[in-house]
């Protein structure tokens, strides 16, 4: 049996369907309307952020010491230091590592 073909967008848009509790219809129609809305950029709302003091903040708001984010780092805690006194620049791979630990974009500590 044939099925109906939908033809493909061309148009860098990509359709999303989903099936949400009638309870949350509001909440993830905001979060759409937030993902595809416009950004400021964060240097601009935060001009004294470094990729140091973010990786600061994201660990106290794991609550996580320097010790243990080092060890699921698997790096050393003197090393964490040094991220965080922007001290040692933080690379994409390791940029990517603390967004999966931390459970941020990587892009935060870039």
């Amino acid at each position: 049996m044939l099925e109906l073909t939908k033809k493909p967008r061309t148009d860098g848009l990509v359709e999303i369907c989903a099936v949400v509790p009638e309870s949350r219809v509001n909440a993830v129609s905001r979060a759409i309307e937030y993902a595809v809305g416009p950004t400021t950029p964060l240097r601009e709302v935060f001009p004294d952020s470094t990729p140091g003091s973010r990786l600061r903040s994201a660990r106290e708001l794991r609550e996580l010491t320097q010790a243990q984010l080092a060890g699921r780092l698997g790096v050393s805690a003197p090393n964490v230091s040094a991220m965080e006194r922007d001290r040692r620049p933080i690379g994409k791979a390791m940029a990517k590592k603390l967004g999966e630990v931390l459970e941020f974009t990587y892009h935060v500590f870039l």
